[in-house]
C-alpha cells in the first residue's frame, strides 16, 4: 500500500512529485506506461518539435534553466525534463512499462490494475497523464492496406530516413506546421492535406547569448523574467474574452499581414485564410510554414481535393487523383476533450467515471470529482489555456491538490472529495463565462470542444484567477471523512 500513486511522468507528474518531496511526503511512486519517462517532450520526436510559449515561462516554479533560445526546441526540453528528474532524485520513484488499465475505489483506498496484471494500492491517486496523450487517426477507407510506413506524429519512428522519399502529411495544425518546414528540403515529394486552415502569427525566436543564459541561471532574476513574460502574455485574455476589437487588432491583423507578405498568390492565400475568428482554434506561430508550402516539391491539397481512400501504394483524392507515397504522417491531433483519462476509473458505489462524464467531462477546479475520493486530475476539464504556459496552470492545481493531500495526512481523515453541489456550481460558472470567449462564439469546431459541443479544454479567464481559486481552499465545498 502506497500513500500516493502518480500516473504519468511528464511535467504534471514531475510537479506533483516535487511538491510532495518538499512537504516531506516520500511514500509515493510514479507510473509511466512507456519504456521511458518524461511525457510530451520525451515522446514527441518529430522533426521541428518546439514549445510555443517562451522557454522561461514554460518551466517549473523555482527551477531555473539556462535556455539557449526564446522558444526551446524539443531536445532542450528533453534535457530540462531529465534535469528535473535527476535533481529531485525521481528516478527511484518511477516505474516504467506500467500502463494502468483500471483504477477502482475500495472503500478506503484505490486499487490499480496494470496492463500486465499487477495490482497496486494507494490511498490517493494523482492522474497526470496529460490531455494530449490520446492520438486521433481518422478511419480512412483502406488505411490498413497501405504497405509503406504510416504513423501518427506522436509516434515518430527513431532513425526514420526521409531522404528522397515521397511523403504525405495529413493535417495542418500545430505539429504539422513544425514538421513540414523541417523535412521539406529532404523529401523528394511532399503532399500536404489541409482540412481547415489555421491562423498563423510570426514567431520571434532569438537565440540567447552566453551572458543571458548565465542570467537565466540566477534564481531570483529568473523569477523576475518569468513574471514579466507572464504579465505580457496574460493580457491576451482581454482579447480572447473581453474585446473583439482588440482580438482583431493584436491577433488577426498580424496574422493577415504575415499571410499577405509570405503568400503573394491571391488564390492560394485565400485557401490558407480561415473563415473563423482568430483564437477560436489554437493560434499557430511560424515564420517558415507558408514559405515551405510554396516549394517546388510540395503539392497542397485543401478540402476540395481531400482523401477519398488510401491504397497499398498511396492515396486517392476526392478528385480521383492517384498519389504514390512512401510514407504517410498523421498530424491529426489528439482527443483532448472526451478522452482526458484513457483507463477505466470506478469510484464510490462502483460508479464509472466515463458514465458520470457521459455528457461532458466536468470537475471541481478541473481537478477533483464527486464520488471519486482522493482522486485528482492534473490538466483536467477546463484547465487548458490558449495564451500562456500550461505549467502555470499545473502549478495552480498543485496548490489545491497539496492542501487536500495534507488533510489526508491528518489522523482520522480517510477521504476527501468535492460535494456535488460545489462541482455543479463551479461547472455552471465555467460554462457561463465560456459564452463570452472566442472559443465559444468564434465560429469553428476545434479540439477544445467535446462531442456535445461544449468547450471542455479551456479555462475561460485569467490564469491568476484560477490560481486564486485553487489557493483558497473551501472546507464546506468538500466531503471529508
Amino acid at each position: 500500500m502506497h500513500n500516493i500513486i502518480i500516473i504519468g511522468t511528464g511535467f504534471g507528474g514531475i510537479s506533483a512529485a516535487i511538491k510532495l518531496n518538499q512537504r516531506g511526503i516520500h511514500d509515493f511512486i510514479m507510473l509511466e506506461r512507456r519504456s521511458f519517462f518524461g511525457g510530451t517532450w520525451m515522446q514527441n520526436r518529430y522533426p521541428g518539435a518546439a514549445v510555443d510559449v517562451p522557454s522561461p515561462l514554460y518551466s517549473v516554479e523555482g527551477e531555473p534553466y539556462p535556455w539557449t533560445r526564446l522558444f526551446a526546441k524539443r531536445n532542450e526540453l528533453e534535457a530540462y525534463t531529465a534535469h528535473l528528474v535527476e535533481k529531485h532524485q525521481l528516478n527511484e520513484k518511477i516505474k516504467l512499462n506500467a500502463e494502468v488499465k483500471q483504477a477502482k475505489w475500495m472503500d478506503d483506498h484505490w486499487q490499480l490494475t496494470l496492463k500486465d496484471g499487477q495490482v497496486l494500492q494507494a490511498r490517493t491517486v494523482i492522474n497526470a497523464t496529460g490531455p494530449l496523450s490520446t492520438p486521433v487517426v481518422p478511419e480512412f477507407e483502406g488505411k490498413d492496406d497501405f504497405e509503406g510506413q504510416s504513423f501518427h506524429c506522436n509516434d515518430w519512428p527513431d532513425n526514420l530516413d526521409l531522404q528522397d522519399k515521397k511523403v504525405a502529411i495529413i493535417g495542418s495544425g500545430a505539429s504539422a506546421i513544425q514538421i513540414i518546414p523541417a523535412i521539406v528540403e529532404k523529401v523528394k515529394k511532399l503532399h500536404v492535406f489541409q482540412r481547415t486552415p489555421h491562423w498563423v502569427i510570426p514567431r520571434f525566436d532569438p537565440k540567447f547569448p552566453k551572458w543571458i543564459q548565465k542570467l537565466l541561471s540566477v534564481k531570483w532574476l529568473y523569477g523576475l523574467i518569468k513574471r514579466a513574460i507572464y504579465v505580457h502574455y496574460e493580457v491576451r485574455v482581454l482579447a480572447f474574452k473581453y474585446s473583439k476589437f482588440l482580438l482583431t487588432v493584436v491577433g488577426q491583423g498580424p496574422a493577415n499581414r504575415l499571410l499577405k507578405k509570405q503568400v503573394p498568390d491571391e488564390a492560394f492565400r485565400k485557401t490558407l485564410t480561415p473563415d473563423f475568428v482568430i483564437g477560436c482554434k489554437r493560434i499557430l506561430i511560424s515564420n517558415t510554414y507558408f514559405p515551405a508550402l510554396q516549394k517546388d516539391n510540395v503539392s497542397f491539397h485543401d478540402k476540395s481535393s481531400g482523401i477519398k481512400r488510401i491504397t497499398k501504394t498511396g492515396i486517392v483524392t476526392s478528385k480521383d487523383e492517384s498519389l504514390d507515397v512512401d510514407v504517410i504522417v498523421y498530424a491529426t491531433g489528439y482527443d483532448a476533450a472526451d478522452s482526458l483519462i484513457s483507463y477505466e476509473v470506478r469510484g464510490r458505489h462502483n460508479i464509472a467515471l466515463a458514465d458520470q462524464w457521459s455528457e461532458y467531462p466536468r470537475a471541481y477546479l478541473g481537478t477533483s470529482v464527486p464520488n471519486f475520493p482522493n482522486f485528482f486530475v492534473v490538466t483536467g476539464p477546463n484547465t487548458g489555456i490558449g495564451h500562456t504556459s500550461a505549467i502555470y496552470v499545473i502549478e495552480s492545481q498543485m496548490r489545491y491538490i497539496m492542501q487536500c493531500v495534507e488533510k489526508l495526512q491528518t489522523p482520522g481523515v480517510n477521504s476527501i472529495e468535492p460535494t456535488e453541489y460545489a462541482e455543479e456550481q463551479y461547472t455552471q460558472m465555467i460554462h457561463k463565462e465560456m459564452e463570452r470567449t472566442v472559443w465559444h462564439y468564434g465560429g469553428c469546431q476545434s479540439w477544445y470542444q467535446n462531442k456535445s459541443g461544449k468547450v471542455i479544454a479551456m479555462f475561460p479567464g485569467f490564469t491568476f484567477v484560477f490560481r486564486h481559486k485553487c489557493r483558497n481552499f473551501k472546507q464546506d465545498a468538500h466531503l471529508i471523512s
